[in-house]
């Protein structure tokens, strides 16, 4: 009809002045995000690079806090401090046995949270979920009562158990949402062709959890050497690196504790890149 207006094609309403898109607003939030997310990053990875750089200060006193020059020295001389080096191979030693038994078991339960349903399952996950939240004072504390109560006397064998039990939950928790995001229907279809359960397991199960188990076992290493609240609890007359460097405190932190402190950090950087690669290659 000639009376009526197509309004198709009619001029659109410009927007109103200062007021932007929707695609401008978004790519300035994002600009935002983008920015505030560094800045995290470098706030949280800042301590990191000052541990770095006072690795390589020439200082000549016993307080390693004032940048003085730059040296190599310190990292040939770690030898001058025997019991630093003791108590670093504490730490490793503490750290290599308590990540085995965390993940054998942390595995296992968390095979039996994320596919059986029993009585009792809601009372675990709760148990595990306060171990987590629970400070590490009240789980040092406590662990340090059953250990006099029951007569054992603290030393390398409660740490490495109170370190198991510490870092338990989180093994278990991160196996177990790795198992309930299996594709049931592989087992099933190994089981038709004639797999046994063990085979079945072997081949298909465990390759398909392995990341979360390396996850967990890396979580479970990382938690156990740098411990230091329930290690002070139960430790004894064992020192480990955290307890060293709490008591050179008092006289002065040498140099040689940011060089092994950047050993620790660069082998954890080392491993987290290879397990990345690793898990992408199999993707």
């Amino acid at each position: 009809m000639s009376g009526t207006i197509d309004v198709t094609q009619a001029p659109a309403a410009d927007a109103p002045a200062g007021r932007r898109s929707p695609r401008g607003r978004r790519r300035l939030g994002d600009r935002l995000l983008f920015g505030y997310v560094w800045l995290i990053l470098i706030w949280l990875f800042l301590p990191i690079a000052v541990m770095i750089v006072f690795g390589f200060n020439d200082t000549q006193s016993k307080s390693n806090v004032t940048w003085q020059g730059f040296t190599l020295q310190w990292w040939g001389r770690l030898d001058e401090y025997p019991e630093l080096l003791k108590a670093v191979r504490n730490s490793i030693s503490i750290a290599l046995l308590s990540t085995v038994i965390t993940t054998l078991l942390g595995t296992l339960m968390g095979l039996a949270l994320g596919r059986y349903r029993f009585r009792g399952q809601g009372a675990t996950n709760l148990v595990m979920f306060a171990a987590i939240a629970s400070p590490e004072l009240v789980m040092g504390a406590s662990l340090l009562s059953l250990f006099i109560s029951v007569g054992v006397q603290t030393g390398f064998a409660t740490v490495v158990v109170a370190h198991v039990l510490f870092s338990l939950s989180f093994v278990a928790i991160t196996v177990r949402a790795r198992v309930i995001g299996l594709d049931r229907s592989i087992e099933e279809a190994a089981r038709d062709l004639g797999a046994s359960t063990w085979i079945t397991f072997w081949r298909i199960t465990f390759p398909m959890i392995l990341p979360g188990v390396v996850s967990g076992a890396l979580l479970a290493f990382a938690l156990s050497i740098d411990d230091f609240v329930i290690t002070q609890f139960t430790s004894g007359a064992v020192q480990t690196f955290p307890l060293w460097i709490w008591g050179a405190t008092r006289i002065g932190v040498p140099p040689q504790v940011n060089v092994i402190g950047t050993l620790i950090f660069a082998v954890g950087v080392a491993i987290a890149v290879v397990n990345t690669v690793t898990a992408r290659r199999r993707t």
